[in-house]
């Protein structure tokens, strides 16, 4: 039954299913199961880990859902997102339809945005001032929060009440035995005053 899903190309042996995602290279395998005692072998097949997932998409600016294994999945975020992994990898590595008429519409796009200049790439040095103002944004972002929360306020109540414990656990220390600086001793004289 599995085998008559199946098609042979090469040496590779790829699947129907195959044809509607990216598998990057993985397919079914073959293979035994061998008892332990007395080596008995059972055929059997591996199957590859698919999900399907929504991977976004900057140069068609969308999500493309799509049934992906999760080497896939890891080789794409190796190439740092959905668009480099077409473009890095050649087409003699594309082994499903999907992934040729994906790569080709990629491939055309970035032709077609070089060509006319929409993205500017960054060189290193403008990359990180970028990411300087960004990070300076970002706390000025946590400024204006804490002062519209009135964090500040809120932060002073709770350094006072952890230098107030602080303060009682000394005088606790200090005045550990029975004596005039003991809670002991105002309990006492508690009592004696209700009497």
């Amino acid at each position: 039954m599995v085998r008559t899903a199946l098609r042979k190309v090469g040496d590779k042996v790829l699947m129907g299913r195959a044809q509607r995602g990216i598998f990057a290279g993985r397919h079914i395998q073959f293979g035994n199961n061998v008892s332990e005692d007395g080596g008995n072998k059972t055929r059997r097949h591996w199957k590859p880990n698919v999900q399907e997932k929504r991977l976004f998409s900057y140069i068609l600016d969308r999500q493309i859902q799509v049934k992906v294994t999760t080497h896939a999945l890891r080789c794409i975020d190796k190439a740092g997102g959905i668009d480099e992994y077409f473009l890095k990898t050649p087409y003699q590595k594309m082994d499903t339809k999907m992934g040729l008429v994906w790569k080709a519409k990629i491939e055309k796009l970035y032709e077609e945005v070089g060509q006319t200049g929409g993205y500017a790439f960054l060189q290193p040095k403008d990359e990180a001032k970028v990411e300087q103002e960004f990070k300076e944004l970002k706390l000025d972002e946590r400024e204006v929060k804490r002062q519209m929360y009135d964090w500040s306020k809120k932060l002073k109540q709770i350094e006072e009440r952890k230098d107030n414990q602080i303060n009682d656990e000394e005088g606790h220390e200090e005045g550990a035995g029975i004596g005039e600086g003991s809670s002991h001793v105002k309990v006492h004289e508690q009592m004696v005053a209700n009497s």
